[in-house]
């Protein structure tokens, strides 16, 4: 009831809402409580919460304030032969949500304007409009969070001189099982050599962090690898497959058969198996018993002597290039008796004439593109060029000319075909997530600009029945590991869009973090929740929930990992290292566990083992930590570490090596570094370690460290600050209050940090589980 007497009704969400499992709070986030104001004084009006009520009576009854008995037509209507309407059933929980969500972000309104009138004129932050039409969600600035704020070091954009060698490779080079280039965690780092060789420098025998150290252009990057081994570690890896354009620009018409690529039947079968098995699982683009029937078709058309249609071709090839890339070598030499590459080489053919047959540019038939779709699939795996890049932006842009950014439910389809349209659309949005994180510098989807829902979590032959399901079923389905995939990747894409909100202020870090315990929570509830780890595509299933889910805290927090002025609160950094050590332990293991073999061969896509290099510089700087064993043995098996090398050596070695290799390929691609961060790196002579000014440290501050491959402090603060303590000087637990800011700061403008409510982060992440505490105990 509202304020009124009269009843609340329900709200019906609009297309506007995709169908999300999940709400995008600017201010709020309604399952978890969390709100960006401060925490109020007890006379301050307390919160509005609101009730979602089911309304069961008729309207009829409810008028007249009668009692209905629920039939249909109730008695009352009955009697005085009136119309007899109820509301429509329950909403489901999509829509449940949402209207949680409206409700909460009323009683935030509420609130906030509440405050503003009692604070008047001496609140010392208000509510504004942006230029940009975005909200700006402010909230108080805890001391030890004042002048945090992301690495000037990392970049959206890539710059490189007109000289460069375009006859190489753009993949980075290869360390171990990582691939590292000049883009990681899709940020462009023009300055990493610099910055490993700034760790490195530690004559002293004291690991300062890259702050205190100088990170001078001038200072040279030794190199220790023979040339006659760069073209190997720069040559591109046995997992990779180069797209041809030659499928783009040819006629349609081609004198090469297809019997000159398409195998027996019988090893077809074989092929369409493996498919069924390691690929559709995991990447689920057709409807299985609609793609069976075409399948014979196609069979029926071979044997017959007729060429089947160039959009069936293509699909069929595509799925049997799939099923053998998703097959190991020695599988593929002891079933078919020839090496993997040249099945490979040959499906790869088979499947570009088919689709230039089909004149895949300028189709428009959803067979063709789902063939399209289907292709690009095994190609955008671990190792991702520029050109995987420009096909995703092709195919991205014939599925919105052919309309499958609108839910086919806008234009009539029926089940089977809207439910085809929303899988090739997640796999593009899923495509144009991948290829940006390597090669950036931005998702061109937005999720303002579709309207597709997700598919429903359904077998594929429940919408064969007469009576076709409406809504996704509270069971694993032959769907559920597709839409875990797809729903993760749609928070990304958030996440990706909150990034620069957070750097210019506009949300608060505890909203960024809210929304993804709350993505946690919603995927717990709805997936994992029926999840049976016996079963071993189910268990992969939870693997890459959690993988997807603690990917997205290194997604947020990694650009804080080193303050300019401050140290990153303990806290803070204790998820990272925990988050950052479970993602590679779950990664390893869907890489080497029996059970999970038939899907290893996609794992270089759900994450690229890119935190390995986070938490290296982290266990280098800090060799004491407690999670020192655990990420000693995922070190070992990403960096691939010769046994001989002794623990104590192996971080020198590792970036060492990195630093070497990194030196040689951005030097080899004419990389160039944006001017003002020259003039960030280059304002200090050689040798320097801290200005004349100084400031007090906050007491969060109590370990001090580098980090390569997300964040790293800059020297911008160093000749006007002395850094925080060095490595190994602890001080007392973090303080919530009292922290002392820092005095005489001369900064030019005020620095960017994220707002941090430490009472609702203790909601989030327990004390118990996240502590102030990092070393060995």
């Amino acid at each position: 009831m509202n304020s009124t007497g009269q009843p609340l009704l329900p709200f019906v969400p609009d297309a506007s809402s995709h169908g999300r499992p999940y709400p995008e709070p600017q201010s709020s986030n309604a399952s978890i409580g969390i709100s960006p104001a401060p925490a109020q004084p007890a006379s301050a009006a307390p919160r509005v919460r609101r009730r979602n009520r089911m309304i069961t009576s008729c309207l009829e009854c409810r008028r007249r304030k009668l009692k209905c008995d629920k039939s249909h037509p109730c008695a009352n209507c009955t009697k005085n032969s009136r119309d007899c309407v109820f509301l429509a059933p329950a909403l489901d929980t999509a829509s449940q949500i949402k209207l949680t969500e409206i409700k909460e972000k009323m009683g935030s309104l509420e609130r906030v304007l509440e405050q503003d009138v009692a604070r008047k004129g001496d609140r010392q932050r208000s509510w504004k409009a942006d230029p940009e039409g975005e909200q700006i969600d402010f909230a108080p600035e805890p001391e030890d969070e004042k002048y945090l704020e992301p690495t000037p070091l990392a970049v959206s954009d890539a710059v490189y001189d007109d000289e460069a060698d375009d006859d190489l490779a753009d993949l980075g080079f290869a360390m171990g099982r990582m691939r590292l280039s000049d883009r990681i965690g899709g940020f462009f780092r023009p300055k990493m050599a610099d910055e490993m060789t700034a760790s490195l420098n530690d004559e002293n025998g004291d690991r300062h962090p890259c702050s205190q150290k100088s990170l001078s252009p001038e200072q040279p990057i030794p190199h220790f690898i023979p040339k006659s081994t760069h073209i190997k570690f720069l040559a591109p890896g046995p997992t990779y497959i180069a797209p041809s354009s030659s499928f783009f620009f040819s006629s349609g018409q081609s004198s090469v058969s297809l019997i000159d690529f398409l195998p027996s039947r019988l090893i077809a079968a074989r092929l369409l198996e493996q498919y069924w098995l390691a690929v559709h699982p995991l990447c689920r683009t057709v409807h299985r018993p609609s793609f069976e029937r075409r399948y014979s078709a196609f069979w029926a058309d071979v044997e017959t002597g007729i060429e089947p249609p160039g959009s069936l071709q293509a699909i069929v090839f595509a799925a049997l290039f799939s099923g053998v890339v998703s097959m190991s070598d020695n599988a593929v030499l002891m079933e078919f008796g020839t090496t993997k590459k040249d099945l490979v080489d040959n499906f790869q053919m088979g499947t570009e004439t088919a689709l230039g047959r089909a004149n895949v540019i300028r189709t428009t038939k959803v067979e063709t593109l789902q063939a399209l779709v289907m292709y690009m699939i095994p190609l955008c795996r671990g190792e991702i060029s520029r050109s995987h890049s420009a096909l995703v932006g092709t195919a991205l842009r014939i599925a919105e000319c052919m309309g499958l950014h609108r839910d086919g439910t806008e234009y009539g389809f029926g089940p089977i075909e809207t439910h085809v349209r929303r899988l090739i659309w997640y796999q593009i949005c899923f495509l144009d997530i991948r290829t940006c994180e390597s090669q950036g510098p931005r998702p061109h989807i937005r999720a303002d600009e579709f309207t597709t829902q997700f598919p429903l979590n359904v077998n594929d032959e429940d919408l064969e029945n007469l009576n076709p399901p409406t809504t996704s079923a509270s069971r694993w389905t032959d769907m559920t590991l597709s839409l875990i995939r797809m729903e993760g990747n749609e928070m990304f894409r958030v996440i990706w869009v909150d990034r620069p909100l957070l750097e210019k202020k506009k949300i608060s870090l505890t909203a960024m973090l809210g929304k993804i315990e709350n993505f946690r929570k919603t995927m717990k509830d709805k997936y994992l929740s029926f999840v049976d780890d016996s079963i071993p595509v189910q268990h992969l299933g939870r693997q890459v929930c959690e993988i997807m889910y603690l990917r997205m805290h290194i997604m947020v927090l990694h650009r804080y990992h080193n303050s300019v002025a401050f140290q990153i609160p303990d806290r803070l950094r204790q998820i990272i290292i925990s988050s950052g050590t479970e993602i590679m332990e779950r990664g390893i293991q869907i890489e080497t566990a029996p059970a999970l073999s038939p899907w290893a061969w996609y794992s270089s896509a759900i994450q690229q083992y890119h935190t390995a290099l986070l938490l290296l510089m982290e266990i280098f700087a800090n060799p004491h930590r407690r999670e020192a064993d655990r990420i000693w043995r995922c070190l070992d098996y990403v960096f691939e570490i010769p046994r001989h090398i002794q623990k104590d050596q192996k971080g020198r070695w590792v970036m060492t090596e990195i630093r070497d290799k990194m030196g040689i390929y951005i030097a080899s691609r004419k990389v160039m570094a944006p001017s003002s961060m020259l003039e960030r790196i280059g304002n200090r002579s050689p040798g320097a370690t801290s200005g004349t000014e100084t400031s007090p440290t906050p007491s969060v501050g109590k370990l001090s460290q580098s980090s390569a491959e997300f964040t790293h402090g800059n020297t911008h603060a160093t000749s006007q600050a002395t850094p925080g303590p060095a490595v190994g000087h602890r001080q007392g637990p973090m303080t919530m209050t009292g922290a002392q800011p820092p005095v005489a700061m001369p900064m030019p403008a005020p620095p960017v940090q994220p707002d941090i409510d430490w009472h609702e982060w203790d909601k989030l992440f327990p004390l118990d589980v996240h502590t102030n505490y990092l070393t060995a105990t």
